[in-house]
């Protein structure tokens, strides 16, 4: 599962539809939104992407991360538009039969992500 929404994501929905009897672990990593960004008190977020090139991208470090790491699944979901204070922006769930691949795999996405993907951030500040 690799999407883009404009409305609050589901957690444990995606984390309850990608685990199986044979995993382990189910790692979830949630992006929030902060209060403050290098010292400056953040109002809100907005996020924008060229959609197309995003999705591709976020299915390939789900691809990448299956190949680099013992993990069974992982869903990638990106919040685009305007978000407040302390709601998630990003979630990575990873199904795997142990921990520390999918701890290892979240990291991996998070940072590929920051990396790769065309999403762009936009932060309003007090």
């Amino acid at each position: 599962m690799f999407q883009l929404v404009r409305e609050p994501i589901d957690i444990p929905k995606i984390a309850a539809s990608l685990q199986k009897p044979e995993d382990g672990a189910v790692v979830v990593f949630e992006g929030i939104v902060r209060n403050h960004s290098n010292s400056k008190a953040v109002r809100f977020l907005e996020y924008d992407a060229y959609e197309p090139m995003a999705l591709l991208k976020l299915e390939e470090i789900g691809v990448l991360a299956k190949k680099e790491f013992e993990i069974r699944d992982i869903a990638i979901v990106h919040r685009l538009g305007h978000m407040d204070i302390g709601e998630c922006s990003t979630v990575i769930v990873v199904a795997s039969a142990h921990r520390s691949p999918a701890f290892d795999a979240c990291r991996f996405a998070i940072d590929k992500i920051k990396q790769i993907v065309p999403i762009w951030k936009k932060e309003f500040f007090e």
